[in-house]
């Protein structure tokens, strides 16, 4: 790719990367089943979105581009969020030599790895931190018992978000610049689209149960239906159910739908005893 020739003016500014810093806040405020965090996440964009375009379609295709499925622990969602501001930076000055698919490519690849993160070190660790240190003084009738609880979270946590938000926007664009010439960013996205394909076939493996009841044999010979089909092809079920939904939802078929569908499912299969939890 050729950079353009205005690529070097950077259009966000540090004014509107607060307003995405702000409006991250709400990012899990619409939180839902289907895309999850994907309307707080376009919500977050919208204003740098309006002034990268400002003709209606385009800017409708980057709104719509960000309405596709997100979830990622809020601290560092930030990062992501500059990251992709300094890409659609890039794809509003040099359309014609920008692929927009390479930028949910990385959100898809950063998403995951970045939950890991996020959730082991705010939720597992400070979160814990903050509640036992905060206990400790509020068990005594100390009022700084709830004020040091919200400190010692929330503090790292709005410090993450701006570093992370700041950081990511800089690394964005020096990634741009000078992976555009050379290729890398293809490579890069191509990337991308593989590891957040990994990323979701191991969440699918691991968060997707279908346990069948029932045994053949008898006594210490006895070896259960479920044992027999992983024989075969480990999570073989899981597979199948996952790629089942896939048809659907490539089916056209509602989101809602296919949920109420696998409530009644299993709810039935689990009254004839051919399920169990």
């Amino acid at each position: 790719m050729i950079m353009s020739s205005n690529s070097a003016t950077k259009a966000i500014t540090r004014k509107d990367l607060k307003g995405i810093f702000w409006r991250s806040l709400t990012l899990e405020a619409s939180w839902n089943f289907e895309r999850q965090q994907n309307m707080g996440y376009s919500y977050a964009m919208n204003k740098v979105l309006d002034k990268l375009y400002p003709e209606k379609k385009q800017r409708s295709e980057a709104l719509q581009r960000h309405m596709a499925f997100f979830n990622c622990s809020p601290p560092l969602s930030t990062l992501v969020m500059g990251i992709t501001t300094a890409m659609e930076e890039e794809n509003a000055k040099n359309p014609d030599n920008f692929d927009p698919e390479s930028i949910n490519n990385v959100k898809a690849a950063l998403m995951g790895p970045l939950s890991g993160i996020g959730d082991s070190f705010f939720w597992g660790t400070l979160r814990i931190l903050a509640t036992g240190l905060g206990t400790s003084f509020a068990l005594k009738g100390s009022i700084l018992g709830p004020i040091l609880f919200l400190l010692v979270y929330n503090v790292p946590a709005l410090l993450v978000r701006w570093i992370g938000l700041v950081k990511g926007y800089d690394l964005g664009a020096s990634m741009l610049k000078s992976a555009e010439s050379s290729g890398l960013l293809e490579k890069f996205a191509y990337g991308a689209s593989i590891l957040g394909l990994m990323v979701i076939g191991g969440m699918s493996a691991s968060m997707v149960t279908i346990t069948v009841a029932g045994k053949l044999g008898q006594g210490n010979d006895a070896q259960t239906w479920n044992a027999m089909i992983n024989g075969i092809l480990p999570n073989m079920l899981p597979l199948a159910c996952v790629l089942f939904i896939y048809w659907l939802l490539k089916k056209k078929v509602s989101t809602i739908t296919i949920l109420v569908g696998i409530f009644v499912f299993g709810i039935l299969m689990a009254y004839l005893g051919i399920l169990k939890a």
